[in-house]
């Protein structure tokens, strides 16, 4: 199957403060995902930071842990946040989004993330449970979130583009 692979796009000082942090586990099987939980119990609460990586691995790191450090300052096929419940006799993963303001991914990106959960041993939900849209403004070059169909910039009121403009993105995969 083949895959966009997201460049860190947020701020270099970001990354700067992040190449020496600890990058995310790679959870590939449920034992995986229950040893974490079982070390990350707040995760349970606050939920996480995920990435999924190149190898289309689900990455997991504390909630608060920038998704460059997760992703040890590599492309991604998907960044951003995850919660789940402890329950019997396996946790599941209640929410899951795209909000990554350094990856700043599409929504299409969700083959990518089912993918690795279904790998992880986690049943996914059937799409994001929160899908958020990220398009640069070619009048100031500015990165924003698009709020409710609002497709104008938060910075200077220009019209957004209806398609996906953040960065360069490549095709990955067989």
């Amino acid at each position: 199957m083949r895959f966009l692979a997201y460049p860190y796009v947020g701020p270099q000082e970001i990354r700067r403060r992040s190449s020496d942090a600890p990058a995310g586990t790679p959870v590939s099987s449920l034992e995986d995902v229950q040893d974490w939980l079982a070390a990350n119990p707040d995760a349970l609460v606050e939920g996480a930071t995920y990435v999924v990586d190149l190898r289309g691995r689900l990455r997991l790191a504390p909630r608060r842990s920038e998704h460059v450090a997760c992703a040890s300052g590599e492309e991604v096929l998907a960044a951003g946040e995850i919660r789940f419940r402890d329950g019997s006799p396996q946790p599941s993963v209640v929410e899951v989004t795209n909000l990554s303001t350094g990856y700043c991914p599409d929504v299409t990106c969700w083959a990518a993330v089912e993918g690795a959960l279904n790998r992880a041993g986690l049943r996914p939900p059937s799409g994001f449970t929160t899908e958020m849209l990220f398009r640069r403004c070619t009048a100031c070059g500015q990165v924003t979130l698009v709020k409710d169909g609002w497709f104008v910039c938060v910075f200077c009121d220009a019209d957004l583009s209806s398609s996906w403009n953040v960065g360069a993105r490549r095709e990955v995969g067989d």
